[in-house]
């Protein structure tokens, strides 16, 4: 069911308009090609499995048959034995006979080796002891080694004629004097010393093997690898007969040959492969030790490991047998040495962050010099760290983004709790004579030397990480401020405001030092001693460190989201300045306007006035850009207010009233002000032709109040037809019909080139 819907869906996606139907045929022979493609890869991976099976069940169908063959051939040869002794006649008679010849024979053989046996191993004791004086060499390795086996199956030999008997005692032995007064037992005995002996001889040119090749001690390794070779072969044999005596032990034990020669496995292969893991666990063992006081120089810790491949690979190949694969061997135990000794790093969570980082680096270095000996990386199992890089990775990269984190939610803390305690403290006047919170410098200090951190690491990726949440850093810090902003403008402005002088003038410093952060963070100042912003720094900081991708996409647009955040911050506080300055100190005034006290008092004045105070208190303490800010913040805000008034209880345009005058009046006062910023004054003044539209409103005929409505909205696309109608209700010929018509032309569109000056939406 849930396969039908799927396609549904799929094809509700496909065929959303009715010309998508025209579509069917294209997508018909599409998904039947695809269709072909998905079939044929299944017959094939499906003849390839089929294959697979058929030869595995062949190869298992062969070797019961070969077994079922030997068991056949075996049973006709008893069968043969067994009637071979009906045909003759006196068959037990002789075969008594043969057996007393036989077991005489062998303890003829038997007496004369034992006789021997005390004067071949002072022999091989003499050839030991001349080895022990040539150590590096070892020339009578091979000679002593086939006298030891001969002695040893003559010890096997005895010790299983006397198992075979009935009690299976070794009391014959073990009371069987020697010509010199000792017991077969002490020789034994005496024997094992010896192969003790040579036992450690072979342990030393194992555990010597690497530097034997790179002496150039061909001889000892070649003999050495004879010797193991040839033990191989004949644990090999002892392994078959311990097999087929599991197996088939009454069919065994009628053959001679089976049960002659050694008859336990001496294991010297894997004394040779031990001694390998032994040497490379050592030789770890000190490069881990190093490694825990200096994790930077891993390098040289295991030139080493590379050293012994590489002497492996151009010395030793040649003298070891090609089945052993002694390169793929050696390669195998030290691949799976330098695993553990990496996870175990990368398994200890109480590591500083460097071994992590170490780690991390080594791998891919690792990596790239077995491919030089000839290895890939997938043909090196497992995984040098368990494919846990990207892990490792975000571990290390967490290390520094808690660091981050955990140092900017102190201070992110300590600001919030001196803005809501209104500490003058926090803030000061820097270098350059303006207001500067004291913890700014702080965040981009922080931020460099974190930087600096991830540099060291050398990855693209880590740097990468690190400064994506240094970019949520700083964004999370510009949503905190206008937060708190926001809340402390809102006990001001809101239902119950507080409008204590001195917790104003507080409120405003420290919205003047944090509109001046804003700007500090992204301002570049020019000229050749100019001095480069905290983001331009951080941007250059930031480029060198990451991959050319991340540096022509994903940083430019974090920069300019971080820019557009501090010049945002920045308007809203400049904004809000204004705002205080009009609760604070205008509101008696502003209440007055377009009232009938309005024609008698110079109120513009006295709030321009006031204005060039605020400038002589402020206008200095604000970073040279935003001074151009706060004067137009002043005079939008006023224009916005001088509007609103239109509000005041008592207002009333009369026809026969001067109100157009007093406007007039009113205006030369402002302009006057703003005129004296030169081409921005020039500006201003566009901006407050609006009062002009509005006057327009009040002293059109009725018959074109309509009109007059029109070409303001033209002008000012976003006035609001709720303010218009406040404005027209103020006229003392005010008829309903003058609304309709008005609110008619406000249903009929704008033209798309009409001017979109913004001021108009904020008069409410």
């Amino acid at each position: 069911m849930g396969d039908v819907e799927d396609a549904a869906t799929i094809l509700a996606g496909l065929l959303k308009h009715p010309e998508d139907l025209d579509k069917i045929s294209a997508l018909k022979a599409e998904f039947t090609r695809k269709k072909a493609a998905v079939d044929g890869q299944l017959r094939h991976g499906l003849k390839e499995q089929l294959e697979l099976t058929q030869s595995g069940m062949s190869s298992i169908t062969e070797g019961q048959r070969s077994v079922n063959l030997i068991k056949e051939e075996m049973m006709k040869i008893d069968k043969l034995c067994a009637e071979a002794q009906n045909m003759i006649q006196d068959f037990p008679h002789i075969n008594l006979v043969a057996q007393t010849h036989r077991n005489f024979e062998a303890v003829e053989k038997m007496r004369n080796d034992i006789q021997t046996f005390e004067e071949r191993l002072e022999q091989l004791e003499i050839l030991l002891a001349q080895d022990d004086e040539d150590p590096a060499n070892q020339e009578r390795l091979l000679q002593i080694h086939f006298g030891l086996t001969q002695l040893r199956d003559i010890r096997d030999d005895a010790m299983a004629q006397i198992k075979s008997t009935e009690d299976g005692s070794t009391e014959l032995i073990d009371n069987l004097n020697l010509e010199n007064g000792g017991t077969v037992q002490d020789l034994f005995a005496r024997l094992d010393d010896v192969i003790e002996w040579f036992d450690k001889h072979i342990g030393e040119a194992c555990i010597n093997l690497i530097e034997l090749v790179q002496t150039g001690n061909d001889g000892v390794v070649v003999r050495l690898a004879i010797i193991v070779e040839e033990e191989e072969k004949t644990d090999k044999k002892v392994k078959a007969l311990q097999d087929a005596q599991r197996e088939y032990s009454a069919l065994a034990s009628r053959f001679k040959s089976i049960n002659s020669g050694p008859k336990e496995l001496r294991g010297y292969k894997d004394k040779f492969i031990r001694s390998i893991e032994y040497v490379c666990q050592a030789q770890m063992d000190e490069a881990k030790e190093k490694f825990g006081e200096d994790p930077e120089k891993i390098d040289k810790f295991f030139k080493w490991y590379f050293n012994n491949l590489n002497t492996v690979k151009l010395g030793m190949v040649d003298l070891m047998p090609k089945k052993w694969k002694i390169l793929q061997t050696y390669t195998n135990i030290y691949h799976k040495a330098m695993h553990d000794f990496l996870v175990a790093f990368a398994d200890d969570e109480t590591l500083p962050p460097q071994y992590v980082l170490a780690v991390i680096n080594w791998v891919d270095k690792y990596y790239a010099k077995m491919a030089k000996l000839g290895f890939a990386e997938d043909d090196l199992q497992p995984h040098a760290i368990d494919n846990r890089s990207q892990e490792l990775i975000r571990t290390y990269r967490s290390v520094i983004v808690k660091a981050v984190d955990q140092y900017m939610e102190r201070i992110n803390a300590q600001d919030r709790k001196s803005f809501l305690n209104q500490d003058r403290e926090a803030y000061e006047i820097n270098a350059d004579g303006i207001f500067q919170t004291r913890s700014l410098g702080d965040v981009w200090t922080l931020f460099s030397q974190n930087l600096g951190v991830a540099a060291s690491s050398e990855r693209n990726d880590v740097a990468e990480g690190v400064i994506d949440s240094m970019f949520r850093t700083l964004i999370s810090r510009q949503r905190i401020w206008t937060q708190l902003i926001d809340d402390e403008r809102d006990k001001y402005t809101g239902i119950n405001p507080s409008l204590d002088g001195e917790t104003v003038a507080v409120f405003q410093e420290w919205l003047i030092a944090l509109a001046n952060d804003q700007i500090i963070c992204i301002d570049d100042e020019e000229g050749l001693n100019g001095r480069a912003s905290f983001v331009t720094v951080f941007e250059r900081e930031a480029v060198p460190l990451v991959s050319q991708q991340f540096a022509s996409d994903r940083l430019p647009a974090q920069i300019d989201e971080l820019k557009n955040g501090y010049i945002d911050i920045s308007t809203k506080c400049i904004q809000i300045f204004c705002q205080l300055i009009f609760l604070t100190d205008f509101k008696p005034i502003l209440s007055k306007f377009f009232t009938p006290d309005w024609y008698n008092r110079t109120d513009m004045a006295s709030i321009i006035a006031t204005f060039r105070d605020y400038l002589n208190d402020y206008e200095q303490q604000v970073h040279a850009s935003l001074r151009d800010l706060l004067i137009d913040s002043l005079a939008d805000e006023l224009l916005i207010q001088y509007l609103s008034a239109v509000r005041n209880k008592g207002v009333k345009f009369r026809r026969s009233d001067q109100f157009a005058a007093k406007l007039k009046d009113d205006l030369l006062t402002a302009f006057e002000f703003f005129r004296e910023y030169g081409q921005q004054g020039q500006e201003i003044t566009q901006r407050w032709r609006a009062i002009e539209y509005f006057l327009k409103l009040v002293e059109s005929d009725k018959s074109q109040v309509q009109f007059a409505y029109e070409e303001f909205k033209l002008n000012y696309k976003e006035v609001h037809i709720s303010w218009v109608e406040a404005v027209l209700r103020t006229r003392d010929d005010f008829e309903r019909s003058m609304l309709n018509a008005v609110k008619a032309k406000a249903a009929e569109t704008v033209p798309d080139d009409a001017p979109d000056d913004p001021i108009m939406g904020r008069v409410k």
